[in-house]
């Protein structure tokens, strides 16, 4: 997951801040801004956690 992918999906799922995505995921907030700056890498089991969200969002609208 790219960071501008990860940014997309947050917008999607309503998250406004890095801290919120964090609290949400159970994960750090530094550990996020890391992931937003291409720093490190979305770890596979949050990326396709993320991409399920959204996927689930869009079909219920």
């Amino acid at each position: 997951m790219s960071p501008d992918e990860l940014k997309s999906a947050m917008r999607s799922l309503g998250y406004r801040t890095q801290s919120e995505l964090a609290a949400a995921i159970g994960v750090s907030r530094s550990a996020v801004s890391l992931w937003l700056e291409g720093k490190v890498g979305v770890p596979r089991p949050v990326a396709m956690l993320l991409r399920m969200l959204v996927a689930a969002q869009r079909r219920s609208y």
